[in-house]
């Protein structure tokens, strides 16, 4: 899945910037100049939509970027991520799975030397349309 929400930058002492998603409770960072603060906020903001994806809690409407609040030294800007990405990423954790197929297709895939594990990753991945 793909996101875009806005996020409140704050110049800080230093050439630091701390950021802050008032979509989204406790999802913040800070970094050291804005390219930085700027990846620290795509990775907390696609670890924060991942871990309530895996909950399966609801993923709240991002705010329209003229709705957010924010003092006269502050900034607005909107960031993206992409938690199918931050997925393949950070859960790489193989998964057993059981399944049946008939036993002719079995013996013949056999003697053809078919890794039945990457056919099934592979038409999985054709299935879900998802690299």
């Amino acid at each position: 899945m793909k996101y875009v929400y806005p996020a409140v930058f704050t110049p800080e002492e230093n050439d630091l910037y701390s950021v802050d998603f008032p979509d989204l409770h406790n999802c913040f960072t800070s970094g050291k100049g804005l390219a930085e603060a700027l990846e620290m906020a795509q990775d907390v903001l696609c670890m924060t939509l991942y871990d309530l994806e895996e909950a399966k809690q609801p993923v709240p409407q991002p705010s329209a970027l003229s709705e957010i609040e924010h003092e006269e030294d502050e900034f607005v800007s909107l960031v993206s991520c992409d938690t199918l990405t931050y997925r393949k990423l950070h859960a790489r954790t193989a998964v057993k799975k059981t399944l049946s197929i008939p036993a002719w297709l079995n013996t013949i895939a056999e003697e053809e030397g078919v890794n039945f594990s990457a056919v099934l990753q592979e038409a999985l991945k054709a299935k879900l349309q998802v690299g």
